[in-house]
């Protein structure tokens, strides 16, 4: 008796411990992303200052070593990150969930041992190598296309964010569609349909608030990308106005200025501004994300 009570008082502290250790990892995480807000607010209130918040948010030009007069619009390089994030999105997220609904209802085991690692490994190719074919196989390819003088453009963008976006899309999906309780599927077989019925009129239906949490965290990772869009997009700093011109994204504009640019000036805390506005909307976005897929899961509990 004496070691069962030992066992189980060295159980509970055990359970105390491992407990306490990870509310301090979700209390440090929580306190380095209040870190990272606190720090771009207080570097981007100059800018605003100096900038004023009229000319930030709505002009459309960005030009800070203009001799005349220094100009700090970011909506050309808002509406480029945009138009190049939902072009990603348009490709992406159908293939994503054919892909995703092929592989939990109707691919084979050993074809799902197959498919699997290829989409995990499709997530593990570094930005730059997926840049670098943009700019050597995919850009090339668009300009014979479409006769342009370089395929560097939002539309090689969106390409190569896409596909860099397919394997978010696919495992939540995949993962919604596989938490779908069994009975709705075999009480729907049950009533005469087939799996490609059961699957677009049961399946995804039910599992439709996962799948738009996939769509919207493969949004935040397209928006977040850098080094794919500074490659293959041209940067060019003219607001868009179709898919066949060259772009700059706000992160592809942080990464090619700020290592050049001169500390405490306003162009400095401009560029941190850029950054507080690409962090509020992918925060968002993700916060979006998992509350969609918290409502999903107690709906099918």
């Amino acid at each position: 008796m004496r070691s069962v009570k030992k066992k189980g008082v060295f159980g509970d502290v055990r359970e105390g411990f491992i407990h306490r250790l990870f509310q301090a990892s979700g209390m440090l995480a929580i306190l380095i992303l209040a870190g990272i807000l606190a720090l771009l607010l207080y570097t981007s209130v100059p800018a605003f200052k100096e900038i004023g918040f009229k000319e930030f948010l709505t002009s459309t030009r960005w030009d800070p070593t203009s001799p005349e007069k220094p100009e700090y619009g970011f909506l050309s390089m808002l509406a480029s990150t945009v138009m190049i994030t939902m072009g990603a999105m348009l490709l992406a997220f159908p293939l994503g969930v054919a892909v995703a609904s092929y592989l939990s209802d109707v691919a084979s085991p050993r074809v799902r041992e197959i498919v699997k690692p290829i989409v995990e490994l499709l997530a593990a190719i570094p930005s730059v190598v997926v840049g670098f074919i943009g700019l050597n196989l995919v850009g090339p390819f668009l300009a014979r296309i479409f006769n342009l003088s370089n395929g560097l453009n939002a539309l090689n963008g969106s390409l190569l964010l896409a596909i860099m976006a397919l394997p978010t899309i696919i495992s939540i999906s995949e993962d919604s569609l596989n938490a779908v309780p069994a009975a709705y599927s075999e009480a729907s077989l049950a009533l005469g349909a087939n799996v490609w019925q059961t699957l677009i009129k049961i399946k995804i239906p039910a599992a439709a608030s996962g799948i738009m949490a996939s769509l919207m965290l493969g949004m935040g990772r397209a928006i977040g990308e850098t080094m794919t869009v500074l490659m293959a997009t041209g940067n060019a700093r003219a607001f868009p106005h179709g898919f066949l011109q060259s772009v700059r994204t706000l992160t592809a504009n942080i990464a090619i200025e700020l290592g050049e640019v001169p500390f405490f000036s306003t162009h400095y805390y401009a560029l941190f501004a850029l950054g507080l506005v690409l962090f509020l909307i992918t925060f968002f976005i993700n916060l979006s994300a998992d509350v969609i897929l918290e409502k999903q899961k107690r709906k099918l509990q």
